[in-house]
This record gives C-alpha cells, sequence and structure tokens, in this order.
C-alpha cells in the first residue's frame, strides 16, 4: 500500500479549483507531518496554512513552478491550488534552518503522502520569493520561510517512466500526460 502511494505521489501542477482543501484537510495533513522524526526532536517546524482567495493569489504570484516546462506556465490560469502549506521556522528560537533541512524534507513528504491518500494532489516549491513571502503572509521578522506546498485536487495525469540514458528531467507527452523518469533500480544498487 505504501508503494502504491508513493508511485501516485507525484508534483501536481495543474489542479481543479472546484474543489476546495478545507483548513481540517491541512490540519490533517500537519498532524503527520508532527508525527515525524525530527533532528534531536526539536520540531523547529511551524506551518503557516493559507486557503483564503486573496492570500493564495498572493502565494501564487511569488512563487515559480515547472521549471523543466517554461512554455507551459504552469500552473495555468483557472486550474491552481485551493490551498497552500507554508513551512516554516522561528530562526530566533531555534536558529539557522541550515541544521534543520533534513526535518523540512521529512515534513514535506509526510504532507504529500497524506494529501495523496486524501484523493489531492500536492506540489513542494522550493523556488519562491523569500524576500517578499513573509511580508504577503504577515509573518514576524523571526519567521523564515523554508517552503511552500501547493495543494488541491489533481487536474492533470502524472506517471512514474522509465528514464532513459540516465535523462530524468520530467515532461509532457503528446497526449499532455505529465511523465516522471525515475532511474531504474539496477543503477542505484552500489
Amino acid at each position: 500500500m505504501l508503494k502504491d502511494l508513493l508511485n501516485e505521489n507525484r508534483s501536481c501542477r495543474t489542479f481543479d479549483e472546484s474543489r476546495r482543501v478545507s483548513r481540517e484537510e491541512l490540519c490533517d495533513m500537519i498532524e503527520c507531518a508532527r508525527l515525524t522524526p525530527s533532528t534531536m526532536n526539536m520540531q523547529p517546524l511551524c506551518f503557516r496554512l493559507v486557503t483564503d482567495a486573496k492570500e493564495l493569489a498572493a502565494v501564487q504570484a511569488l512563487t515559480k513552478w515547472g521549471g523543466a516546462l517554461p512554455e507551459l506556465h504552469l500552473p495555468p490560469e483557472g486550474h491552481r491550488p485551493t490551498a497552500f502549506i507554508v513551512v516554516c521556522q522561528d530562526i530566533e528560537k531555534f536558529g539557522s534552518p541550515d541544521k534543520f533541512l533534513r526535518d523540512v524534507g521529512i515534513c514535506d513528504l509526510a504532507i504529500s503522502l497524506r494529501a495523496a491518500e486524501m484523493g489531492l494532489g500536492s506540489c513542494i516549491i522550493g523556488s519562491f520569493d523569500r524576500e517578499k513571502l513573509p511580508g504577503a503572509l504577515g509573518l514576524a521578522d523571526k519567521i523564515a520561510v523554508l517552503q511552500v506546498i501547493g495543494i488541491g485536487k489533481p487536474d492533470e495525469v502524472r506517471r512514474v517512466v522509465e528514464a532513459k540514458d540516465g535523462a530524468t528531467r520530467y515532461y509532457r507527452d503528446g497526449e499532455g500526460v505529465h511523465c516522471v523518469p525515475k532511474r531504474p533500480l539496477s543503477e542505484l544498487i552500489l
């Protein structure tokens, strides 16, 4: 069951905006992140939930999506996520976020897997305006934004495919299917 969920859990870049994601659903995802391992069990991360239309637009404007497919301008207008989870850290209390990057990855995966289990899609976004986003969300100066996760109902087909000749860059095939090449197991085992 976990393997099926991992296979289904591909980054989503086109969403059905008619399906709203509730605060309660986002809190359920954060509960899963809360239960994950943490560096020295410090638990330094906190989360800003975004579901308000004005804030959704502000976050969307400060993020960059689908770097390998710039010609598609992802997500397309009218197909954007209906929620964001903004992963943060209080740098006054916990210091440099660099020592907790593992925590960010672990929490991102827990959130995205829970979203997939709920029939939702997610996209973990590392490309965003780090200077403007905290202000757009009214975050205190001591709060660093580390990651943004877009969440909504998928409105695209995503599929894992075998990487050929070492090419791992994702692409859209002739039918618009989002293909995510994965290296074969034989290349990963030393």
